[in-house]
């Protein structure tokens, strides 16, 4: 009875990606791509937040606070 009950979850967790995975469908490569391009620029923002909270020199401080505006500038400007 417990494999029974097993399999219909599974089925439903099944079903339930799938019906998840219709809008991603919908997006054209050049969306992908930049969609793609967005999270690796978010990761990288939060990367150098990282390190702008453990860097006590101020010259490193002074590049890393450039990188994030310039990472900031480039999300900004693929909306």
């Amino acid at each position: 009875m417990a494999r029974g009950w097993e399999s219909k979850s599974i089925e439903l967790q099944q079903d339930d990606a799938r019906s998840t995975e219709g809008p991603k469908c919908s997006l054209s490569l050049e969306q992908r791509k930049i969609e793609s391009h967005k999270v690796g620029l978010k990761l990288s923002r939060s990367r150098i937040l990282a390190q702008l909270q453990s860097a006590t020199n101020p010259r490193y401080r002074e590049s890393l606070e450039q990188a994030l505006a310039e990472v900031d500038e480039q999300i900004t400007g693929l909306g």
